[in-house]
């Protein structure tokens, strides 16, 4: 029974806790058609954790940090507005081109990595197209 109530509150925590972020996590865009990987690249004294780069807020920068995920279907995203408009108004998704200009927000301020605090979980991104971008697996091997 001890056991039992052990297993139930270790799974608790995880569920309400963040966890700590490194490359290849899986990332969801609300506006894309697929989730992409999380580049991240520090070539000089990185941190590992797991065997991976460790993730910190300041790893943001599309098409290095972050992938194209599928098809857009943002309106806000001019290209798709300029082909949901020449197809008489009906919604034409076109590639995604991520456009973020801004770190992510929420990071662990007590914890730096490479002078930044640590990308969590539970942070969020915003693409100029209003996009929410998310972390739906913190990439970490278990």
């Amino acid at each position: 029974m001890e056991r039992l109530k052990k297993e139930n509150n270790n799974s608790l925590n995880n569920k309400f806790m963040a966890n700590f972020v490194c490359k290849g996590a899986k990332l969801k865009c609300s506006f894309g058609s697929d989730e992409s990987d999380l580049g991240v690249m520090h070539p000089v004294n990185p941190v590992y954790l797991h065997g991976e780069f460790m993730a910190n807020i300041q790893d943001y920068k599309p098409m290095m940090n972050i992938m194209p995920f599928g098809q857009c279907k943002s309106l806000a995203n001019p290209t798709v507005a300029t082909a949901t408009a020449a197809n008489y108004g009906k919604l034409q998704e076109m590639p995604c081109i991520p456009n973020i200009t801004a770190p992510w927000m929420q990071g662990e301020a007590t914890v730096l990595v490479k002078g930044q605090p640590a990308l969590m979980d539970n942070c969020k991104l915003m693409c100029m197209w209003a996009g929410m971008i998310q972390i739906t697996d913190h990439g970490q091997a278990d």
